[in-house]
């Protein structure tokens, strides 16, 4: 069994239609399960203050989202002004038209600019894994290590596909220990969520969260009773 499950959960709302309404739902809900983080996208980011108060929930936004192509300057722009908003972590999605044109250093240049722009707040970076080969998968996590980036991020939630076992456990055979790794898109239910992490994820992005919690909490006392 996972120990503490909801302190490795950023409750995720990142939908072009979400309203205010699904917003407020999200921040009453990673209150009441106490997750480790909501992430919303940056025009959402004031409400998250104004109703996350002074809780231990932190505030986790996007950068250069979904597709990672923005000029670096916008996606660094965009870094500083949601640190100056009082996010506590940033998720950028890498430039994913460089890593497949060979442009290795262009790649990291841009992680590394965006990581400057948001300090002091931690930098995970987004593969968008559906679109990569094995071999991209691992040169991305070898270029991210290098600019400093302190999660590997599999996903948008946009793309084909979501996490994956697999996936994760060819991110760790690349990159070992050095950097963490968050496991997004398609994280439906506790299952999944317990594979993932078991194959060498730190932490899960989910909009599913309180059904996770649900069937963790259910898991849990079924172990109980059976010991």
């Amino acid at each position: 069994m996972i120990e503490n499950l909801n302190q490795i959960i950023d409750h995720t709302l990142l939908k072009a239609d979400a309203t205010e309404k699904d917003f407020e739902q999200v921040f009453k809900e990673a209150q009441e399960h106490h997750f480790f983080s909501v992430c919303v996208p940056p025009c959402r980011v004031r409400e998250a203050r104004e109703a996350l108060g002074n809780s231990r929930v932190r505030i986790c936004s996007v950068v250069g989202f979904p597709l990672g192509n923005s000029l670096t300057e916008v996606k660094a722009y965009e870094a500083r002004q949601l640190v100056e908003m009082g996010v506590h972590e940033i998720d950028m999605v890498m430039n994913i038209g460089f890593l497949k044109d060979g442009r290795d250093l262009s790649l990291q240049e841009d992680i590394e600019a965006v990581i400057q722009a948001a300090r002091p707040c931690p930098v995970k970076v987004i593969l968008e894994t559906s679109l990569l080969s094995p071999g991209e998968i691992k040169r991305a996590s070898e270029i991210i290590v290098r600019a400093g980036g302190l999660f590997i991020k599999t996903s948008t939630g946009f793309g084909s596909r979501g996490a994956e076992v697999s996936t994760i456990e060819l991110i760790r055979e690349s990159i070992g220990k050095m950097i963490q790794i968050k496991a997004s898109g398609g994280v439906q239910d506790y299952e999944t969520a317990a594979a993932l992490v078991a194959a060498g994820a730190n932490r899960l992005g989910c909009s599913q969260s309180v059904k996770i919690i649900q069937e963790w909490k259910a898991a849990q006392e079924k172990n109980s009773a059976a010991s």
